[in-house]
Formats: structure tokens, sequence, C-alpha cells
């Protein structure tokens, strides 16, 4: 199962770096878009909207304001869920979704990992 990182960073202490740490610790493939290049772990931080294959889950650490931007690139790569994470929340992204049969959920992707959940 492929995870899309988006919000992606080298520094440890953000969530976004932690959630790559603890989906590779739980066997997940992951691919990352971020601000700034870089490596997260041994994950590389691509900066472009690359047409990336086979994600089944694309999990946002970036604010409402900077989703817009990526709308109609995460809704090409057909994932079968966006994780809206504490502080991404958008019910207009919702929307979008939901009109092209894509599910969401409103939860914390490190929370999810540590519950079994994911």
């Amino acid at each position: 199962m492929k995870t899309l990182v988006i919000g992606a960073t080298t520094n440890k202490e953000r969530y976004a770096y932690k959630a790559i740490s603890n989906l590779i610790g739980k066997s997940h493939q992951v691919v990352a878009i971020g601000k700034e290049p870089g490596m997260a772990m041994d994950i590389k931080i691509e900066t472009e909207k690359l047409p990336f294959h086979g994600v089944d889950t694309v999990t946002l650490y970036i604010n409402p304001r900077h989703q817009v931007e990526y709308y109609d690139y995460i809704i090409s790569l057909k994932p079968r869920r966006v994780i809206f994470n504490p502080g991404t929340e958008n019910p207009e992204f919702y929307a979008l979704l939901s009109a092209n049969n894509i599910q969401y959920e409103v939860s914390c992707t490190l929370v999810l990992l540590a519950t079994n959940q994911y």
C-alpha cells in the first residue's frame, strides 16, 4: 500500500516527518512532496507534483489555503482515500473528493498507525 505524504519535511520534529518514519516502520511504501528538496528517512522529498502510480492514500500536512493548488493533482492520482490531519480540515476539498468517488478521513495518520487502524 503506497502513501503520498504532502507537506513532507526534513525536520524530525514535524509531524509529517514522524508520519513518514512510522509509515516506513509499518512497512508501507512512501512517496513525498514538500516545499524543499531533501530526505526524510530514506525517502526523497520531491518538490514537483510527480505522476506517482498506485497511490492508495494521500496524507496532508499542508493548510487548506495551500491545498487548492493540489486539488486537481490529488484527484488525478485516484487514491482510495485522503487523510486530513489536524489543522488541514477543508470542507471545500471534501466535496471535490466525494464528487470524484474518493474517500476522505479527518483523522491523524500517527494515531491511525499507532492503533492499527491505518
